[in-house]
């Protein structure tokens, strides 16, 4: 069997310490006995997935994570969802993300509409379309609270602000700006109209807009075929357009109730049968974060060390698989300021066939001293869980014994 190669992101796990721990962050308070084995036999360090003057979103930092450059890659969030809908876009189309939100008292009172479900969901999207779609105007259904508009010949260049960004904050300070806002903000105004009576989804919210993209493709740059496990249209979107084939688990969610386990089997699956690379996607940190949960944090983070984590170093251990494993947050989403910041996030590189003296734990007072050495340009850190291009010798904490290097 060849080498295999993983990489775990736990979206937005990192983040700020906070007084409810007693100083400590979410995932140093977690009980993370298989990520402590990663960093105690692997090498650590710090990586910022977010370019500066790029907004701190999982677009934008999980192609970093993926080994491409945003600088040079990103053209919005949105097109990248539509690529995992199926919806084509011409060069002229403009994709909006939808968000089912619920507004009160002129407040942004929940960005994902109580989570709704998808079917429930599916239902507004196509009230939406029968009411407000035109030549111009079209809606398409994603799952939960995540869909799809795409116009046509629209505009783009415009300042539409994250929903997520704003829970609790009057709405009409953040509805979009510029040149065709006005087209966006009337859809908005006239969606509440249409939805006034719904119990959980009242009106739609419109940002993360972007025309197609053009991504390099992930076996021809690297040699190996690789999968995509993820609940999220914008994760599984970038992995269709960078030819990573979408691996579908039954009972993922997006949320903190996933199959943890499930995404783990299938992945082994996959990796047994298919493909020597898969990249396991878990969005219940991060929507954590975003309610300022930090139980259900530290409960998301414990779930994926014990039931991702843990079923992975099983059977690499129980078969004797060569392979590599990468552990990292796309962004931090701290528990006390709700929604993504741009700071750097630890990593843990595994190898079985590797074992150093690594670092106590995996968390960030555990490897707060490594931080100087942080790279800034985390699109270059696949390179060295594939063993081709090693980083910065500064950037990880066994410098220069380091024999990940080719």
């Amino acid at each position: 069997m060849s080498r295999k190669y993983i990489i775990v992101l736990m979206d937005g796990a990192s983040g700020h310490p906070l007084k409810e721990l007693e100083g400590k962050t979410t995932l140093e308070a977690a009980n993370t006995p298989n990520l402590d084995r990663l960093a105690q036999e692997g090498i650590c360090g710090w990586t910022l997935n977010v370019p500066e003057g790029m907004h701190p979103g999982s677009d934008v930092a999980i192609l970093s994570v993926l080994g491409c450059n945003p600088k040079i890659y990103y053209t919005g969030r949105a097109p990248l969802e539509a690529a995992s809908m199926g919806v084509e876009l011409s060069d002229k189309d403009v994709a909006y993300r939808c968000n089912l939100v619920r507004i009160e008292n002129g407040m942004m009172k929940d960005y994902s509409a109580g989570h709704i479900s998808t079917e429930e969901a599916r239902s507004i999207i196509n009230l939406l379309n029968e009411k407000l779609a035109d030549e111009e105007i079209k809606f398409y259904p994603g799952v939960s609270y995540r869909h799809l508009l795409v116009w046509k010949d629209g505009k783009w260049n415009i300042q539409c602000t994250p929903p997520h960004d704003i829970t609790g904050q009057p709405f009409s300070e953040h509805l979009p700006k510029g040149e065709g806002a006005e087209k966006l903000i009337d859809l908005m105004e006239r969606s509440k109209k249409i939805l006034a009576d719904h119990p959980k989804a009242n009106m739609i919210w419109l940002w993360g807009q972007g025309k197609r993209p053009e991504l390099p493709n992930f076996e021809n740059t690297h040699g190996i075929k690789g999968g995509v496990i993820s609940a999220v249209d914008l994760i599984k979107g970038i992995g269709v357009l960078m030819g990573l084939e979408i691996i579908d688990v039954p009972g993922i969610t997006g949320y903190i109730d996933t199959n943890y386990k499930g995404k783990a089997e299938y992945a082994i699956e996959f990796l047994k049968t298919e493909g020597d690379f898969v990249f396991i996607h878990i969005e219940a940190p991060d929507e954590a974060g975003h309610q300022k949960d930090y139980k259900a944090k530290i409960k998301a983070i414990e779930d994926i060390d014990q039931k991702i984590v843990g079923t992975l170093l099983d059977w690499i251990d129980t078969d004797g698989v060569a392979a590599r494993i990468l552990v990292l947050p796309d962004h931090p989403t701290p528990v006390d300021v709700g929604t993504h910041t741009r700071e750097p996030v630890p990593y843990v590189l595994w190898s079985s066939s590797l074992k150093v003296k690594g670092e106590e734990a995996f968390n960030e007072r555990a490897l707060e001293y490594l931080k100087p050495y942080t790279l800034d340009e985390g699109y270059r850190l696949i390179m060295l869980l594939l063993g081709k291009v090693c980083t910065d010798c500064t950037a990880c904490s066994i410098k220069d014994a380091c024999n990940f290097k080719p």
